[in-house]
């Protein structure tokens, strides 16, 4: 029996053995080095690969941290010394007032796979730089040279908190949003024509001609949908195993591979006057080109890691506000009408004995609530306009299919409020445990309601308003998301948000990531003229130790071939290291 003792290089009693059984004696000394030769490859490899994997999970745990430090950091003041960081600042003009929001980020890193780092700037106190005023700016309408002076306070708040260093570089957007849309194009030019004569005047901001506009509900939904998936994360590309990662095919790729990335999530925005939803579809997914949004956030056109086609529709009249005075002419309108004046009206979306006094064109017609969560949501029902086709949906508006086993959704406004506001279960959704709580509410009698909102049970802004709609709201809510959208009463992964990661979510931050896509170019341009030394030093951690053990494997697989090249030198003078584990020869008398 041959034996071969590895004693130098393990210890001793780690052997194995060859049968010489089969094989030509002459062919023995060789099959023993060459298996030799690859029992110590093979356990080079493995331990190589057993390094490899813990460089990994000790990379990703870093990279698990870092983003978690980034999410903490978000919420420090901001520290307006740093001249790296970069301002934006983008005014809401909506309905019922104005509000300015201020934007920072750092330098680029180069890498044109990531996208701007912009965060909400904070002040001294830690709070977001945020100011609203009164009314709309729509009401200036008549006496559009007003406007100027009106949205002045706006942006001398923001000017104060902006380093005066950097406000000649700082982009400044005021984008206008439903109340300028029902406006005649000639009364927004003028509104809009004030603003851009008067501001440059006064400040010194990036500011010019495409900077101020009135944008569609479609540009005001993707927004949305951008700025819910920068905040988590949804953009950044990760080969991460714990990740969602989703194969796509995106628009010009057509010749090159798939991308790989995070899968995105939907929205869905309940306001007083519209209903919104927005989420990402299939490069195969036929979707109406007034409702499809090919949106591409990189800061170059030709790339395609960062193109999502999104399918959003936006729904005027089907707010909160809108649908109960739709409700309630319907009311007017019915043979309820017909009774006596004198008579009250049951009415199941209102709490039981709540009482309500509808004035429609002189008419007046008193509301007696019944609080009957069921019937309430039969009477919604035809005021969702819903046709009976397989991808209709509200108003009979088409709508792509939901892939419900891997979709997740975020609802934002009316669907956190009702769901938190006063039955204090905002967050994970359920369908079961959400229309029982909205049925016992609406069953409870309105004196005891008005008892629990006196002793402070409820949200602390929740007011006696919202305590007399509550019930109808709710059903409203779960009429538009399970009839109107189609999502199942099963559906698990719809989550309520007021605020994600302590951040309250406003379009305003997907404006200004979409609108700042290509500032990054020149970070990267300058990436690439640093040459060859700095590319090695913007390698990994890990990937500096793949090439450290791979000239380390090269090195060793050296020596063992240089070893085996004397040994068939010097046949007659067998290395000391097999030698030892040769049994003993015996001597021929």
């Amino acid at each position: 029996m041959g034996r071969i003792s590895i004693s130098c290089l393990l210890p001793a009693s780690w052997h194995f053995s060859l049968s010489p059984v089969g094989c030509p004696r002459a062919l023995n000394a060789s099959l023993r080095r060459l298996l030799l030769l690859a029992a110590v490859v093979a356990a080079l490899l493995l331990l190589l690969g057993s390094l490899l994997l813990l460089l990994r999970d000790r990379h990703r745990d870093r990279a698990r941290f870092h983003r978690y430090l980034a999410r903490v950091t978000d919420t420090e003041a901001t520290d307006v010394g740093n001249p790296n960081l970069s301002y934006g600042i983008v005014v809401d003009c909506g309905s019922s007032g104005s509000r300015v929001f201020v934007y920072c980020w750092p330098r680029h890193n180069g890498n044109p796979k990531d996208l701007l780092d912009i965060q909400q700037m904070r002040d001294s106190s830690r709070k977001p730089v945020v100011m609203k005023i009164k009314p709309g700016i729509s009401e200036f309408a008549s006496s559009p040279d007003k406007v100027s002076d009106y949205i002045s306070p706006l942006l001398s708040f923001a000017a104060e908190h902006v380093p005066r260093s950097k406000h000649k570089e700082t982009p400044l957007y005021i984008l206008c949003t439903a109340g300028m849309r029902i406006l005649p194009e000639s009364q927004q030019k003028a509104i809009l024509e004030d603003l851009l004569t008067d501001i440059p005047v006064h400040f010194d901001f990036l500011f010019s001609d495409s900077h101020a506009e009135v944008i569609s509900g479609k540009q005001e939904g993707v927004y949305a949908w951008i700025g819910i998936n920068f905040v988590l994360g949804r953009f950044e590309h990760t080969d991460d195993e714990d990740e969602a990662v989703v194969e796509v095919q995106v628009p010009g790729s057509e010749r090159h591979d798939p991308v790989f990335r995070k899968r995105t999530v939907g929205i869905l925005d309940m306001g007083g006057v519209s209903t919104q939803i927005a989420y990402e579809v299939p490069q195969n997914e036929e979707v109406a080109k007034s409702l499809l949004a090919e949106v591409n956030l990189g800061c170059d056109t030709h790339q395609t890691e960062h193109v999502y086609r999104v399918y959003v529709a936006t729904f005027l009249g089907f707010g909160g506000n809108a649908a109960r005075r739709r409700y309630e002419e319907s009311l007017f309108s019915s043979s309820l009408l017909r009774n006596s004046p004198q008579a009250a009206v049951p009415d199941p979306c209102l709490p039981r004995d709540a009482r309500d006094e509808l004035r429609h064109r002189g008419l007046r017609l008193q509301l007696r609530g019944t609080g009957d969560f069921q019937l309430c949501r039969e009477r919604l029902r035809p005021l969702l306009n819903r046709t009976n086709g397989t991808r209709g949906s509200l108003n009979g508006v088409s709508q792509p299919p939901v892939h419900l086993q891997s979709s997740e959704f975020y609802g934002f406004s009316e669907f956190y409020y009702c769901t938190e506001d006063v039955l204090r279960m905002g967050g994970d959704y359920s369908a079961a445990r959400f229309a029982r709580a909205a049925q016992d509410y609406c069953a409870t009698r309105w004196s005891v309601l008005r008892e629990r909102f006196e002793r402070g049970l409820y949200a602390p802004h929740a007011d006696l308003h919202r305590l007399k709609f509550q019930c109808f709201k709710s059903a409203w809510m779960f009429e538009v998301f399970h009839r109107g959208f189609s999502f199942p009463e099963s559906y698990g992964s719809l989550k309520t948000a007021l605020q994600v990661y302590d951040k309250e979510v406003q379009w305003t931050l997907g404006a200004i990531l979409y609108r700042t896509r290509f500032l990054p170019l020149r970070d990267i341009q300058q990436e690439n003229f640093r040459g060859i030394h700095s590319h090695w030093r913007s390698f990994s951690f890990v990937y500096n130790h793949y090439l450290f053990l791979a000239c380390f494997l090269v090195v060793l697989l050296s020596i063992l071939l240089y070893l085996l090249r004397l040994r068939r030198i010097h046949p007659s003078s067998p290395p000391l290291w097999i030698q030892e584990g040769l049994p003993p020869q015996k001597i021929p008398g």
